[in-house]
């Protein structure tokens, strides 16, 4: 994905939950924006209105945006067990350490939809931007929930989609298949139906876990399938998995 910073096991607590000792020092925040979930996920205007979640949404500012819509949804990320400030502070720490390595490694990825590093940096803070502006009154209103998978604070088909970005797939060498397969289960509990994009990992190679998810979503009776979509920022990451699971009788 466009995480640049250490590509060796990640230390984002937005993507690895908090284990003992764990602290806002060890977040690199990154923050992607409405459109290209828009994009990467391929949702239509049959989807927008539906109940979203977002596991592992980050600072992204998708569910901001959906609620200046006035669109149903939350995100769920264990980055918000922190403050406002304290991520606002994160941000600025780790901004120029990203921006070394997107340089560093441009050559993995198109261009297309940025002009150069730089535009991509001013998007990301703007992304960033808008998500802190929403988060202290988004939290306090349920849009923003401290918890990550495989276990999510929600009652089973709370939400009708269940979302799940450069997670699960992008990090096959440092989260295993259980930990894949248990994530997903957990979005199948709280949806009907699971979204999760790119499907490649960091080294841009189909992740050695696709197939036996996909195995295993077949003998459970889920529909899975993988799906183009219209976006890709790191070469080779165009597709998503869509999962759906027979609803509640």
């Amino acid at each position: 994905g466009e995480t640049f910073v250490n590509r060796t096991p990640p230390q984002k607590e937005e993507e690895t939950g908090i284990p003992a000792g764990f602290s806002i020092n060890q977040v690199v925040p990154w923050g992607r924006g409405y459109e290209e979930y828009v994009r990467y996920f391929h949702l239509t205007g049959a989807d927008l209105p539906l109940r979203i979640i977002d596991c592992g949404g980050g600072p992204s500012d998708f569910t901001a945006e959906r609620h200046r819509q006035g669109l149903p949804g939350c995100s769920a990320d264990p980055l918000y067990h922190f403050s406002r400030e304290e991520i606002r502070r994160r941000i600025d720490e780790t901004y120029p350490m990203v921006m070394e390595q997107a340089h560093r490694y441009k050559d993995a990825f198109l261009w297309d939809d940025f002009a150069s590093v730089e535009d991509l940096g001013r998007r990301r803070m703007a992304t960033m931007d808008r998500f802190l502006e929403d988060f202290e009154p988004g939290k306090a209103a349920g849009r923003y929930v401290a918890g990550q998978l495989p276990t999510l604070p929600y009652a089973a088909d709370r939400f009708d989609i269940a979302l799940c970005s450069h997670y699960l797939f992008l990090y096959s060498e440092q989260a295993d298949l259980e930990t894949h397969w248990r994530g997903i289960e957990e979005m199948l509990r709280v949806a009907p139906e699971a979204r999760l994009f790119p499907l490649v990992t960091l080294r841009g190679e189909r992740s050695p876990h696709l197939d036996p998810v996909l195995e295993r979503a077949a003998a459970r009776g889920w529909t899975a399938t993988v799906e183009p979509v219209p976006y890709e920022f790191q070469r080779g990451a165009n597709e998503m998995l869509r999962l759906r699971r027979p609803l509640p009788a």
